[in-house]
């Protein structure tokens, strides 16, 4: 079968990969649609990002989807035929994170697509893979290829969510307009947030924004000191998610989150020049929130059943063979929010 290798830098080739032997426990999987994510980008224009680096031939995607084509001995949770959405990370079930119920944290965790080990972790953009069984989660029978490869996002957003606690009521504020960013405001949206105000330095996503549940949008190209309109009285919101990895952008939040408010950190930025002494002075509680855990299976039901309706930030689906027009398009914000392969 064939999948999408990075050999270097802008170095992608569809090319032909052994396929994986089948395993107890396991299914093997034929992909229908994968989403080009943020460091699936690093990876193709950078060789990776920070310290992560590409050091052998690598299948890129972990945002997929696919249809069970065949079954290993002891599968019991799902049969051929079943649309599944695919869990992209295997956690070791061992380690002290694992045991208190933090998979995300896990010591020795095996994540598609992911030069952090070496050898590194393949990943999904191919036309057919092995998988456990416990990591496919089988969707509605309503439900798209394209939906159910948002699963992972979804989650990721989901995650952040579940790390800023309860939203019933609240005001929220969303940096970056990303996809993570847009799917954030829905489940802000869905979580039942008073009021959503978005932001970001370009139209595109903040239209998109308003699409997945934005009350506001604000452009921060156009107004670059929007956030001094929320800091009276020591700031508005009482909840902030940052997803666009920018520095101005979340000391912005810290300035426009209330006294005792809550910011989420999604945006996977380098390191920071924070104004650390009104974070002190207003008490300002800042939570990472890295990837998800029991969140996939949350952000399967909210596609499933329609809570959440994720296509409107679904730009383009271009074919697997055509990959390097899928990741230019991917890369530009000006024209794509989410960019999905096609591989069947």
């Amino acid at each position: 079968m064939k999948a999408c290798v990075l050999h270097a830098p802008k170095d992608l080739r569809f090319e032909e990969v052994p396929d994986d032997a089948l395993k107890p426990c396991h299914v093997r999987v034929h992909v229908v649609a994968g989403g080009i994510c943020g460091s699936d980008m690093h990876y193709y224009f950078h060789g990776g990002f920070g310290t992560v680096r590409v050091r052998q031939p690598m299948i890129l995607g972990h945002e997929v989807s696919g249809t069970v084509a065949e079954l290993g001995p002891g599968v019991s949770h799902v049969k051929l035929g079943d649309l599944v959405a695919l869990e992209p990370g295997i956690a070791c079930g061992a380690c002290r994170y694992c045991q208190a119920g933090q998979r995300n944290q896990c010591l020795d965790m095996r994540f598609f697509g992911s030069a952090m080990r070496f050898p590194h972790v393949q990943g999904a953009f191919r036309q057919s893979l092995v998988i456990s069984e416990r990591q496919c989660h089988k969707v509605a029978a309503t439900v798209s290829g394209a939906q159910a490869a948002f699963a992972e996002p979804l989650a990721v957003a989901l995650h952040g969510m579940t790390r800023a606690g309860a939203l019933l009521g609240r005001k929220v504020l969303v940096t970056g307009s990303g996809p993570i960013g847009a799917l954030t405001v829905a489940a802000a949206r869905m979580g039942g947030a008073a009021e959503i105000v978005a932001v970001d330095v370009a139209s595109a996503p903040l239209a998109a924004a308003r699409k997945m549940g934005a009350d506001h949008a604000i452009d921060a190209a156009a107004d670059p000191d929007w956030a001094t309109r929320f800091e009276k009285d020591k700031g508005s919101f009482d909840v902030a998610f940052e997803a666009s990895g920018n520095e101005r952008a979340l000391r912005s939040a810290m300035t426009a989150v209330r006294a005792r408010g809550t910011i989420v950190v999604l945006g996977m930025g380098g390191d920071m020049n924070l104004p650390m002494g009104a974070a002190v002075a207003k008490e300002i509680e800042l939570r990472g929130s890295f990837r998800f855990f029991e969140e996939f299976a949350w952000a399967v039901d909210c596609i499933s059943t329609g809570r959440i309706d994720v296509l409107p930030i679904l730009t383009d689906t271009i074919a697997a063979t055509d990959a390097d027009r899928a990741f230019a398009l991917a890369s530009d914000r000006s024209k794509a929010m989410k960019v999905h392969l096609a591989f069947a």
